[in-house]
């Protein structure tokens, strides 16, 4: 629930925009809550995109393998250190 006991409203929450930059890309979702758990996978192939939103049940986004990750704050490469 949300502040003063409303729903919260997941509609307004940022987007993440995941572009493989190789085959086998690895895009995992995991929960909200007590103990954190895998609760959704994709594999995207070189040139995919995938948008992804964090939601009521999707607390974090693990990406395995080389990957352009862009969100509001920034852009991250996951196969350099800058």
């Amino acid at each position: 629930m949300g502040e003063g006991g409303r729903a919260a409203d997941w509609t307004s929450r940022e987007y993440v925009v995941i572009k493989a930059k190789e085959n086998g890309v690895h895009v995992i979702g995991l929960t909200r809550g007590d103990v954190t758990r895998f609760h959704h996978t994709e594999k995207l192939d070189k040139n995919e995109v995938m948008i992804a939103q964090f939601t009521e049940h999707t607390s974090a986004i693990k990406v395995r393998g080389r990957a352009v990750i862009y969100t509001a704050v920034g852009t991250i490469h996951t196969d350099r250190d800058d």
